[in-house]
């Protein structure tokens, strides 16, 4: 079946594993779902992550990260912001602020995808796709 709303399958399928503590989970891998899985690898949110399948059923194989003995997961809310139906889009002057810097905020540029402090830095405004921490 296919998915309208690939960042939000991605963004959902993410938060059930980190609730069933599982180790991995598989998304499907499309440009966005690659753009955001490098974005949560590098501010540390996931570990690794690599591509599996062949043809047209290629997934992400995504590493989700714990801490503690408990195994608590790193991310505790992933929220989906611009949907298909409504999308919410941000100039650089007012990019959101997740939780006072805590969390971070995946923005759409036309440099890419990069969260809002990176938006910040290189002065572009976009789409907000999702909020973490």
């Amino acid at each position: 079946m296919a998915a309208n709303d690939t960042i939000a399958d991605m963004l959902t399928r993410i938060r059930n594993a980190n609730l069933a503590r599982h180790q991995t989970t598989n998304v499907p891998a499309t440009k966005m779902t690659r753009s955001i899985a490098q974005v949560l690898q590098q501010e540390g949110y996931i570990g690794e992550f690599e591509e599996a399948g062949e043809g047209v059923k290629r997934n992400l194989v995504i590493s989700l990260k714990y801490k503690g003995k408990n195994r608590q997961p790193i991310i505790t809310t992933l929220k989906r912001v611009s949907k298909p139906g409504l999308r919410v889009y941000s100039n650089k002057k007012d990019l959101p602020r997740v939780l006072g810097g805590i969390g971070i905020a995946i923005i759409s540029t036309s440099s890419g995808i990069m969260t809002d402090r990176e938006a910040r830095r290189q002065n572009v405004g976009g789409e907000v796709l999702c909020y973490v921490w």
